[in-house]
């Protein structure tokens, strides 16, 4: 599993998919490859929701990555801010909307994706996505 904050900010964001590409790639799944391709797409929304409506000022979002099942990456973001939880059956906006489309792009891209509370100890929120990769993907862990 690989684990890690980042700032609650754009380059934060733009940061998580990138490094988590390069993950993927360690694990198996190539940075060209539809599946890593789609699985950043998934992440970099999420990412960018939760630096958009999960920010709470000074605090991070978090993002986990693991292979829980042959076949599947799980791509889980945290975030601070609980009150905020996105609709699981997103709708289209309208044509003419500037934004909206986030999450309507997870549901198509991700094999399935929801969201869990966290704990009242620890406030906000995880979402979480379960998308493809090539079956008998596995981490491939290098000593230095």
């Amino acid at each position: 599993m690989f684990v890690q904050r980042f700032s609650a900010t754009p380059r934060g964001a733009r940061l998580a998919r990138l490094l988590a590409l390069h993950e993927w790639d360690s694990w198996g799944v190539p940075y060209t490859s539809r599946y890593a391709q789609d699985a950043a797409a998934v992440l970099a929304e999420l990412a960018a929701n939760a630096v958009l409506h999960g920010r709470v000022p000074g605090r991070d979002f978090e993002v986990a990555l693991d292979l829980p099942q042959p076949g599947t990456l799980l791509i889980e973001v945290t975030d601070t801010r609980g009150e905020a939880l996105p609709t699981s059956a997103p709708e289209p906006p309208d044509s003419d909307a500037e934004s909206g489309r986030g999450l309507v792009l997870v549901s198509a891209l991700a094999k399935d994706w929801g969201v869990r509370p966290r704990t009242p100890a620890a406030p906000g929120k995880t979402v979480w996505a379960h998308c493809g990769c090539p079956p008998g993907t596995g981490r491939m862990f290098f000593w230095r």
